[in-house]
């Protein structure tokens, strides 16, 4: 997918804030007119990210209803932040899941989350919904096969849309959105960020809205969890940038959130910026912006932090 490996230094920032931490971040060479979004780690220096499903002329595959069909591609990720050896994920033949917008690895690697719609299943739960509501499934990898065995979370209703699921680095608890209606869990804006328990032999807790000082009466979108057990995440709601923008969460001892803050310029924009993730160090990272500048729909960009 990329002939020659370059750094593209279309953006370089740098901002001070407090404890003299720095911020460094470029568009990644990967990047084209397509769009390149979800990215998450895997191992040591293996990425996930999104873009459109291509055929063998490198054309964008399309849906029944002509709309592109989006898929998990996997790379290897160099020191300088790029990413290369780019090839679709290896997902089993025979299963029809189609539209994956987004995934998450078990910290072990032996289990894949993923976000996708019912549309594109042949096994769909019974009763009134939307085909095009979003759901999580988990599955697992086979040697020769690929990952497998795709099974619907137990707590996804279909009258919901569950999305964005991304895994604690314990591997105990998955954190995703939703628009869950009703309760005391019950939404407050279009999408809240939720967390459940992971038990095992797919089975869970409850799902539990993570309260008013992540969510808001705005979108809450794609969180993800640091080592130290920081809580990212992008909403659009008052006060940011402009468009989506990127917000933190420090965990107090018993699992609760502090209020958010927005990251600061160059991680945010005026335009829409999402999918921050950090690695173990708390040293690097990526995300996905449309600001000024990029190269497509969504671009990858990776920063460093000093």
């Amino acid at each position: 997918m990329m002939k020659y490996i370059f750094y593209v230094f279309l953006f370089i920032y740098v901002f001070g804030f407090s404890q003299n931490r720095t911020y460094s971040v470029i568009n990644l060479s990967l990047n084209n007119e397509k769009p390149h979004f979800g990215l998450t780690f895997n191992k040591a220096n293996e990425v996930l990210f999104t873009s459109y499903l291509l055929n063998k002329k490198g054309r964008v595959k399309l849906s029944f209803s002509g709309a592109g069909i989006l898929s998990l591609y996997k790379g290897n990720t160099t020191e300088n932040g790029e990413i290369i050896n780019i090839e679709p994920l290896f997902i089993d033949k025979n299963e029809d899941i189609l539209n994956i917008t987004n995934a998450s690895f078990s910290p072990d690697g032996k289990n894949l989350f993923v976000t996708t719609t019912y549309d594109s299943r042949a096994n769909k739960p019974k009763g009134d919904f939307k085909n095009t509501n979003f759901h999580l499934e988990i599955a697992e990898y086979k040697n020769g096969i690929g990952w497998t065995n795709f099974k619907v979370l137990p707590f996804c209703d279909p009258k919901y849309s569950y999305a964005h699921p991304f895994v604690s680095p314990d591997g105990k608890t998955l954190y995703f959105i939703a628009n869950i209606r009703g309760g005391k869990q019950t939404t407050k804006g279009a999408s809240d960020v939720f967390k459940v328990e992971i038990l095992g032999d797919n089975k869970y807790g409850e799902p539990i809205n993570l309260g008013s000082n992540v969510n808001s009466y705005s979108k809450e979108m794609f969180p993800s969890i640091g080592a130290d057990n920081t809580l990212y995440f992008a909403s659009n709601k008052p006060g940011g940038f402009g468009g989506f923008d990127i917000y933190k969460c420090t965990m107090n001892v018993d699992g609760t959130y502090n209020k958010s803050e927005k990251l600061p310029k160059p991680i945010n924009s005026k335009r829409d910026d999402f999918c921050f993730v950090i690695d173990a160090a708390n040293k690097a990272g990526y995300f996905t912006s449309k600001r000024h500048g990029t190269k497509g729909d969504d671009d990858i960009y990776y920063f460093t932090v000093e």
